[in-house]
């Protein structure tokens, strides 16, 4: 029996097979861990398969779309903005987002790419519009988390996730450069003066404080010596009243004692000059003591 006979016999059992098989190949569906397949059947969506190992019926479903899950970014993209205060800036952006609901991307929208920069566009527009320059300089922080939360509120019923919306950068024309930094420098400068103000009225507080520290001492040792003398005073009264006249000369005369021990103790005194009276100042303070 030759091949063609053989054919002739089984062309039943054979298409039968190869219908089997076909089907199968038709029907069994591996889908990467990266992607998710959109089914359809007779243009309808039937169906969304995920990663793995899927099954279809052949002949009635196709996959009509095969879509990447992963992350992509858009190009940055620059867009012109007036802020509050009526001055121009070019906003770079930048945004990550991924497909999660390939269903709604799908039948919802054409070109995603281009829909999600015209969105972020004009929220940033907007966003700015509200801000004046200065605060968006200062809460770039701020900026970027409002972007995000709008490109979120508005890309969701497109089945996407908005993971990152950026403000890389807000450049200014030269004329707008130029005046902030003049603006700049003159707040510098007032800064210096302040400071400067501020350090001579610190130095004048301390030096009056200083003075004022010094006064007060100075009062407290001339209480201290008038103490001293009124003691001393009141000491010498006691001892006269107790003791008469003599105690009051023996003083006198010690007092003179003392004096011309200084006057001879003087640098450069070779010849000490002593009065008459010193002498008898001596004479009567001895007396003193002898007759005691």
């Amino acid at each position: 029996m030759d091949l063609t006979d053989f054919v002739g016999a089984n062309a039943v059992w054979l298409f039968a097979a190869a219908f089997i098989i076909l089907c199968i190949f038709l029907g069994v569906r591996i889908v990467p861990q990266s992607e998710k397949h959109v089914v359809e059947r007779f243009g309808r969506l039937r169906s969304v398969l995920g990663p793995g190992i899927n099954f279809i019926v052949p002949f009635l479903d196709k996959v009509a779309h095969k879509i990447s899950i992963l992350e992509r970014q858009l190009p940055n993209a620059m867009q012109d903005a007036i802020t509050a205060d009526n001055v121009l800036v070019k906003v770079e952006t930048s945004v990550f987002y991924r497909i999660t609901e390939p269903e709604k991307t799908v039948y919802r929208i054409r070109d995603v790419d281009g829909a999600i920069a015209t969105t972020v566009a004009g929220i940033v527009r907007s966003e700015i519009g509200k801000m004046e320059l200065d605060q968006v300089q200062s809460n770039r922080s701020q900026l970027i988390s409002q972007v995000r939360e709008q490109v979120a509120m508005m890309v969701d019923d497109w089945g996407i996730e908005v993971t990152r919306a950026e403000v890389l950068d807000v450049n200014l024309d030269e004329a707008t450069r130029a005046a902030m930094l003049q603006q700049l420098n003159a707040e510098r400068a007032r800064r210096a003066q302040v400071t400067e103000a501020e350090g001579t009225k610190r130095a004048v507080e301390l030096q009056a404080d200083g003075e004022l520290y010094a006064a007060e001492q100075e009062a407290k040792a001339r209480r201290v010596l008038a103490d001293a003398e009124a003691y001393a005073t009141s000491t010498i009264a006691e001892a006269i009243q107790q003791n008469g006249l003599e105690a009051a000369q023996y003083q006198v005369a010690l007092k003179q004692v003392e004096a011309l021990t200084a006057v001879g103790q003087g640098a450069g005194k070779q010849t000490v000059i002593v009065p008459a009276a010193a002498v008898d100042a001596f004479t009567n303070a001895f007396g003193m003591l002898k007759g005691r």
